[in-house]
């Protein structure tokens, strides 16, 4: 049973995630004002949400050896290359993840869009100069749903018993 739980987990969160980034880069793509702001921050949420079910349902499968032993993993070149392609979305979302977790910040503070002042900072809030950043978070975020895709198909050829050297 817990082997058809963290698989299915395990699925579930590559849905949400795709959902959830292509969510995410959608919103900061069109206009930025407040509506694209929540419905970005949601799907950040997701996102993020999604990529800790991964990490945690991965790592349990890997070293409990609920699908495969774990020597099969440490020996199969499209295990490396999958876990590659996952390490590099993590390394794209460091910049998008530090930015809008500042925007979160500043509109819970109530000075996005246009800012304002809080606790007697002058803070510029999410203005124009930032709707080039959402554009930029918003393409990595479509750079990250193809990585994810890539991952999918790494994991079907993986689990079809490609990449075993030795």
């Amino acid at each position: 049973m817990l082997r058809l739980s963290l698989a299915a987990l395990h699925l579930l969160a590559l849905g949400i995630g795709l959902g959830a980034v292509w969510a995410r880069a959608r919103a900061l793509g069109g206009e930025l004002d407040d509506g694209a702001l929540r419905r970005a921050f949601t799907a950040d949420s997701w996102w993020g949400i999604a990529a800790l079910l991964w990490l945690v349902t991965g790592l349990w499968r890997l070293l409990a050896g609920t699908e495969k032993l774990t020597s099969y993993y440490m020996h199969n070149h499209v295990f490396f290359a999958k876990m590659g392609l996952f390490v590099l979305v993590l390394v794209l979302e460091v910049w998008p993840m530090t930015k809008l977790i500042r925007w979160r910040i500043a509109v819970r503070r109530g000075i996005a869009n246009g800012g304002g002042t809080a606790n007697g900072v002058t803070d510029p809030g999410i203005d124009a100069a930032d709707v080039a950043t959402a554009r930029r978070i918003s393409a990595i975020s479509y750079v990250e749903a193809a990585i994810i895709v890539l991952i999918v198909i790494a994991a079907v050829t993986m689990a079809r018993g490609y990449g075993v050297t030795g």
